[in-house]
C-alpha cells in the first residue's frame, strides 16, 4: 500500500525515461505522448543540449538564497522582458505562485490607489491554480467545492464577454485589474474572439486597471508567439508564466510593465526557492535551445496541420462540437463526457488528457516532426470515432 495521499486518479503505468516525445514504461512499452507533462515539456525527453546544461549546472549551484544576487536569475529576466516588452520579472516555482504573485500585487497597487477592499474581475470556467486564492479565482466550482470559506474580491463575469465587463466597470468602483487567460486551457481550450483582449486593455485603459494575463499555459511559444497575447498586438500591465519555461524543471514568473512597474518593494513577496540558478538555467537553456531550433515557426505551421487533420476526419462526424486550437494548443470538443478516452489511449500507446469532462485536450512538446504528428493524428482518430458509435 501506497502511503501518498489519495489526490489524483493515476492511470496505471510508470514511466522510466523518455526520448523525444516517446516515454517508456516499466514493462518497456513505448507511448506517444501528446500531453508533454500537461504543456511542461517543451523540449519534449532527454533533449541533449538540455542535459547537459543541466548537468554542468548541477556541478556548480543548485540553490543560493534570494539575499543574494543570482546572476542566472538576472539574465532569465532579461531574457523574458526582452521577448515580452514587459519590465521586471518576479520569479517563482509554478503557475499558482506566479499567479498568487499577481493577486498579490493587484491588491497592494489598489491600496495605493485608496482603495480599501481591492476587487478583481475573472472569468467563468477559468483555472488559475490550487492555492486558496487561486482557487478562489478559478471559475470551476468542481475544484473549489469544500474548501469554503473562499477568498473574497473576486468578481466573475463570462468569458469572452466585454458587455460584462463594461456592466462591473459602470458599477464597481473597487475593481482595480482583470485576471484573464487569453486561451482558456482546463476550460477546454477555448479561445475568444479575436478583438477581446483588445477590449479588455481599452477597458483596463480606461479605469486605471491593471490587466493581468495568466499565460502559464499558453505562453513560451505553444500558440505559434512567445504569449499568446502577442497574436492581438496589446500588452499586459502584468503577465504569468510556468509550465514550459524550464521544459519539466519547476520554475514560473510574474512579469511588469507600465502602471504595475514598481509595485512591489522589498519585503512584499518572496520565494525560498523560486529563481534558484538550476531552474534558471533550465529556462535559459529552454528559451535558447527554441531560438536556435526556430521551434516557434514550427509550432504554429505545425499545429495548423494538426488542427486541419482533424477536423478534415473528425469535424463532420455526429458528436464532434469542435475542433479548436492555436499553434500545439488543440482541443477536440464532444458531444458528450470522454474521459474513458485516456484509458482507451493509454492502452493503445498514446499519452492524451480530457479536460472540461468532453474536450480532448492535446499540448505535445514544440519538438513533434511531421511524421509524428501523424502518427497522433491516426492512433486517436479511431479512438474517438469508437466512443461517438457507442449508444
Amino acid at each position: 500500500m501506497s502511503h501518498l495521499m489519495n489526490t489524483y486518479a493515476r492511470q496505471p503505468v510508470a514511466f522510466t525515461h523518455g526520448e523525444g516525445v516517446w516515454l517508456f514504461d516499466s514493462n518497456g512499452k513505448r507511448y506517444l505522448d501528446a500531453l508533454a507533462g500537461i504543456a511542461v515539456n517543451t523540449l519534449g525527453h532527454a533533449h541533449p543540449e538540455f542535459t547537459t546544461a543541466l548537468t554542468a549546472q548541477l556541478g556548480k549551484l543548485i540553490h543560493v538564497s534570494n539575499v543574494y544576487q543570482i546572476p542566472e536569475q538576472e539574465r532569465i529576466a532579461d531574457k523574458l522582458c526582452e521577448l515580452s516588452g514587459m519590465q521586471e520579472a518576479f520569479l517563482c516555482n509554478s503557475g499558482c505562485e506566479a499567479n498568487e504573485a499577481a493577486i498579490k500585487l493587484a491588491r497592494l497597487y489598489g491600496h495605493s490607489k485608496g482603495i480599501d477592499t481591492p476587487n478583481i474581475i475573472v472569468m467563468e470556467k477559468s483555472f488559475h491554480g490550487r492555492t486558496l486564492a487561486t482557487l478562489s479565482a478559478t471559475g470551476n466550482r468542481k475544484v473549489q467545492a469544500g474548501f469554503e470559506p473562499l477568498v473574497k474580491g473576486f468578481v466573475r463575469v463570462p468569458y469572452d464577454d466585454i458587455t460584462a465587463v463594461e456592466q462591473v466597470a459602470a458599477n464597481n468602483p473597487d475593481v482595480v485589474a482583470i485576471l484573464v487567460e487569453p486561451i482558456q486551457g482546463e476550460g477546454g481550450i477555448r479561445i475568444p474572439d479575436a478583438t477581446y483582449l483588445q477590449g479588455l486593455r481599452k477597458i483596463c485603459d480606461a479605469n486605471g486597471w491593471l490587466l493581468m494575463l495568466d499565460e502559464v499555459q499558453s505562453g513560451i511559444g505553444r500558440t505559434g508567439k512567445w504569449f499568446a497575447h502577442q497574436h492581438t498586438g496589446i500588452t499586459p500591465d502584468v503577465m504569468t508564466l510556468a509550465k514550459g519555461l524550464g521544459s519539466g524543471v519547476p520554475v514560473g514568473a510574474c512579469l511588469t510593465a507600465g502602471i504595475a512597474v514598481g509595485t512591489f518593494k522589498p519585503g512584499n513577496h518572496g520565494s525560498t526557492f523560486g529563481g534558484n540558478p538550476l531552474a534558471c538555467t533550465a529556462a535559459l537553456t529552454t528559451l535558447s535551445i527554441m531560438e536556435k531550433q526556430n521551434l516557434l515557426a514550427h509550432a504554429a505551421t505545425l499545429g495548423v496541420w494538426i488542427k486541419q487533420q482533424f477536423q478534415e476526419r473528425l469535424g463532420s462526424q455526429k458528436g464532434v462540437v469542435a475542433v479548436r486550437g492555436l499553434g500545439m494548443m488543440i482541443g477536440i470538443e464532444l458531444a458528450k463526457p470522454c474521459g474513458e478516452l485516456v484509458g482507451k489511449a493509454l492502452d493503445s500507446g498514446l499519452l492524451i488528457n480530457v479536460t472540461a469532462d468532453n474536450v480532448v485536450r492535446l499540448v505535445p512538446s514544440l519538438i513533434y516532426t511531421q511524421t509524428e504528428a501523424q502518427q497522433l493524428v491516426d492512433m486517436l482518430c479511431p479512438l474517438i470515432e469508437s466512443l461517438l458509435m457507442q449508444e
